[in-house]
């Protein structure tokens, strides 16, 4: 945390949260955008996920002002951040951020969101506008919306340029867990991510929840991020079963169909069954036909699972 006169001691703490696996050049440029920051009053929380590359020692040598918190095994990314967000609430910080390790971050980042926040107590949680890392002009995330007829959640402008409204500050339907920023007195009362999920759709998750107390969920598009996005469940080169570890369908679509178990209202019911159902004998169809194995086995046990509301992981 860096404070260096009494106005930065008033400025609301926060923790910045960061998990690796495996992946120490990726958080290693990560921290490095951070110490740009304009923001004074912050703290950058490691949990390494039980990596065995020596990420954890060369993170705190390169990196001592970083707390760091080792995790004897790999949590996934909801047990991951929830060792660092139950550090953060511990020590009182005021708001604690998920920030995914692929992110490059722009200096007055974390100052907008904050002022914001600060401005408007009926905000619970709120994003930055994303963009990829390997072309900063292309969208990754100009906001977040879910379909409760269809139960699919989505985001506005992924790799697309930026139209007009993804510069409009607005309110959404979930934020990323790419760029999480929340009130910590808020995470209180709601909990922490559902471990359950391991990842993907525990942001969803959250922000439901969050919006269940009557907070909105806001969109800064003034605060901007980049993002490598996948870095650590895709493979550099394809193999028979493409880019894309089995294990990301297993639990993409298992979680989705959690969340359309959890919050789909009971008159949504027979278009979310229509859509979902067409949905997925697809994506079985076009694993079959591309001999993608593996796929379709993990995506038979993500259906089995997500219905039951049973699995153990993949």
């Amino acid at each position: 945390m860096h404070t260096v006169n009494q106005s930065q001691e008033a400025l609301p703490s926060v923790a910045i949260i960061l998990v690796n696996w495996k992946s120490f050049d990726v958080t290693n440029d990560c921290l490095t955008s951070l110490k740009q920051l304009n923001y004074t009053n912050y703290r950058v929380i490691v949990v390494d996920n039980g990596s065995k590359d020596g990420s954890c020692e060369k993170i705190r040598n390169q990196h001592p002002e970083v707390v760091l918190l080792p995790s004897e095994t790999n949590q996934g990314f909801t047990g991951g951040n929830n060792i660092g967000l139950r550090y953060a609430i511990k020590q009182q910080f005021d708001y604690s951020i998920m920030l995914n390790n692929d992110t490059f971050v722009e200096p007055d980042f974390l100052h907008i969101l904050i002022t914001y926040m600060e401005s408007h107590p009926k905000a619970g949680a709120i994003q930055p506008r994303i963009h990829f890392h390997h072309n900063r002009k292309l969208l990754w995330n100009g906001g977040a919306y879910f379909n409760k007829w269809t139960g699919f959640a989505s985001t506005d402008g992924e790799n697309q340029l930026p139209k007009q409204r993804h510069f409009l500050v607005k309110e959404v339907d979930w934020l990323s867990g790419c760029a999480f920023l929340v009130r910590n007195t808020i995470l209180a009362k709601t909990g922490l991510l559902s471990e359950d999920f391991f990842m993907y759709s525990e942001d969803v998750d959250l922000s439901f929840r969050i919006k269940q107390l009557h907070y909105q969920l806001i969109y800064h598009p003034a605060s901007v991020i980049y993002h490598i996005a996948g870095v650590s469940n895709k493979s550099a080169t394809p193999g028979k079963e493409g880019y894309v570890n089995p294990m990301v369908h297993y639990y993409n679509q298992r979680n989705r169909l959690w969340i359309i178990k959890k919050y789909t209202p009971w008159y949504c019911w027979p278009t979310v069954i229509i859509c979902n159902f067409f949905y997925l004998l697809l994506v079985l169809g076009y694993f079959t036909a591309r001999g993608r194995f593996q796929k379709l086995r993990a995506m038979w046990h993500a259906i089995k699972d997500g219905i039951s509301g049973g699995g153990t992981g993949y």
